[in-house]
């Protein structure tokens, strides 16, 4: 290979390596569950809505009587069909999970377990915070 193409070669690759982590840096941050903030919270189910995305799915607002407490990431909408898990504004329902920040810097939960208001507790992620849906084929 001649110098000048060895040349071309390297710098095209360290052009598609800079975009690749250009990319990588403006991506949006999923917030990672963290044992460490995991907490309980009661309630009831407010305003619902699915937001597409890999990382997105089913979430509601955890409300106490009128007051809004936090948004609760449950997870991905084809999974709680699976799973027959579905909840409907006014519920009660106890929250496991890990207060997260969002992009925003606004205060989130990601859900561990629900607990619904027939006592049913829904299993979203493992003890170490893994999603169990990974792995399904959803």
């Amino acid at each position: 290979m001649s110098r000048t193409a060895l040349s071309r070669s390297v710098s095209a690759s360290l052009l598609f390596v800079l975009c690749a982590a250009i990319a990588l840096a403006q991506a949006p941050k999923t917030p990672k569950y963290d044992k460490a903030t995991e907490t309980t919270l009661k309630g009831t189910v407010g305003e619902q809505k699915t937001v597409p995305g890999a990382d997105e799915g089913t979430h509601f607002m955890l409300q106490d009587g009128d007051k809004t407490i936090i948004l609760i990431h449950v997870g991905p909408e084809k999974f709680l069909k699976e799973i027959e898990a579905s909840f409907t504004k006014g519920d009660k329902v106890e929250i496991v999970g890990s207060k997260v920040k969002s992009a925003e810097g606004e205060d989130e939960i990601l859900a561990r377990e629900i607990t619904t208001k027939d006592g049913n507790v829904i299993v979203l992620r493992d003890k170490k915070g893994e999603p169990v849906w990974h792995g399904w084929k959803l």
